[in-house]
């Protein structure tokens, strides 16, 4: 959805504004951009630069094969939350729009709908690599008008990790696999007896964090329940589930019982990059909720932590008794897409198939820990080889779940950490914040487009 602009919005357009003419690399200048100059946006964090890899990469090569072209590269320093607002704000002016986007899958329909992108469709009619990729990854780039907005970069799953050498000196298993929520805990509780120094469990539950929490967090527990977030069959979102406050009371034991981090710092905007660069490696923390892409922080570059692998084991993430399918799993993405006010639509997609050829995706799978989406990629030895993770997370995708596709669905799942967090710091039953969450999806969608679960 759309966000209003407030006071305060204004005031940050105009100086993130004049932070793009000195932010952008390879010559765009102001904020004016012309046919011939291509300004392409993504994510950057100390923990993620392969993005900032594919595009220097991609720039150089681009610029060589069309001459008089220019491509300006603005890199947005910020982690995922922080990203989108500053997005949405370039996205508010056609002088600061950018012709090519780092998309998340989940924003893809509320951005369509906004008017922030164009359907690439009748480009890709002609592009004969697309083919290469699957149904699952077509679907991805969607709209709520059919239309293709985005083409897949890769997509991810999320499981557990866990320090091996801190489980064996607790006395715990080095192949440990739970089978329920209860498992879990009392690993944690196990470590927390060992090893006071040490965190027992990290589950995301801040605001700052924003989708991290609800993705990698709540909701890798409620679709471990009977529950989910939208009922399929009806197209209605779902209220005072049982799954919904058993999730909610998971948080509630994690943090009564201080088996996880200490809020003050969970609660930091930061915590995730510091989760996966230091606590993780220096063994500060002994079991992580988290996605399939960490590992590739470690294998080489400023975070290569060459003992990962001895050190680390995986295992999937139970459902809260064993019951249905024994394991889950939330798969996510991220996407290329055209804005919406390109000024040269055919350059801008001509970039987003440079930057997806199979020499580049294969790089940039490897270097960003993704599970691969074109066929060929998939199938390469190479690929295969990179990264030992790929294999278990790969291993996963016959248990996930996915996101609800609606362009309001963003919207809602900002209240998922309001929840979490009010339960994480004490200031909220389950119960009220289950409430609270009701009151607000129904503000959102209507009492007529939601049912009692």
């Amino acid at each position: 959805m759309k966000r209003p602009i407030t006071t305060v919005a204004v005031v940050g357009i105009a100086a993130f504004s004049l932070a793009l003419t000195s932010c952008g690399s390879g010559g765009g200048g102001g904020d004016e951009a012309s046919s011939d100059t291509i300004r392409v946006a993504y994510q950057k964090t100390t923990s993620f630069t392969a993005m900032d890899e594919l595009m220097k990469k991609t720039k150089e090569e681009y610029e060589a094969a069309h001459e008089g072209m220019t491509v300006e590269l603005v890199p947005i320093e910020a982690e995922q939350d922080q990203y989108f607002t500053k997005l949405a704000l370039m996205n508010g002016s056609a002088g600061t729009a950018p012709d090519v986007i780092y998309e998340d899958t989940f924003q893809i329909r509320s951005d369509a709908a906004a008017g922030y992108l164009q359907p690439i469709d009748d480009y890709l009619a002609d592009w004969d690599q697309w083919e290469q990729y699957d149904d699952g990854a077509k679907q991805a780039g969607l709209g709520d008008d059919g239309k293709t907005y985005g083409v897949s970069l890769g997509t991810d799953t999320r499981g557990l990790y866990f320090n091996k050498q801190l489980f064996a000196a607790a006395g715990l298993p080095e192949d440990w696999a739970p089978e329920s929520w209860d498992d879990v805990l009392e690993a944690a509780r196990t470590i927390k007896e060992s090893n006071p120094d040490v965190i027992p469990f990290n589950i995301y539950a801040s605001q700052a964090l924003g989708e991290a929490t609800s993705m990698q967090g709540f909701e890798m527990l409620l679709y471990g329940t009977e529950d989910e977030l939208l009922d399929t069959d009806t197209n209605k979102w779902v209220t005072g589930s049982t799954g919904f406050l058993d999730a909610l009371e998971f948080y509630q034991t994690v943090a009564e019982e201080k088996l996880g981090p200490d809020p003050a710092l969970a609660l930091d905007a930061g915590w995730g990059t510091k989760v996966s660069t230091e606590l993780l490696p220096q063994g500060g923390i002994a079991i992580a909720l988290d996605g399939s892409w960490l590992p590739s922080n470690w294998i080489d570059g400023e975070n290569a932590w060459p003992e990962w692998e001895q050190t680390m084991g995986f295992a999937a993430m139970p459902t809260q008794d064993g019951g249905g399918d024994g394991f889950t799993s939330m798969s996510g993405g991220w996407t290329l897409a055209m804005g919406a006010n390109a000024k040269n639509p055919q350059a801008a997609f001509d970039f987003i198939a440079q930057a997806l050829t199979f020499e580049n995706a294969l790089m940039y799978h490897q270097e960003a820990g993704q599970i691969a989406v074109r066929k060929d990629v998939a199938a390469s030895q190479e690929y295969l080889d990179y990264n030992p993770s790929f294999e278990f997370f790969s291993s996963l995708v016959p248990y996930t779940h996915f996101r609800p596709a609606t362009p309001d669905y963003s919207q809602i799942s900002a209240n998922i950490p309001r929840a979490t967090e009010s339960i994480f710091t004490g200031q909220a039953t389950p119960q009220d914040a289950q409430a609270a969450y009701d009151s607000a999806l129904v503000g959102i969608v209507g009492e007529e487009n939601t049912q009692a679960g």
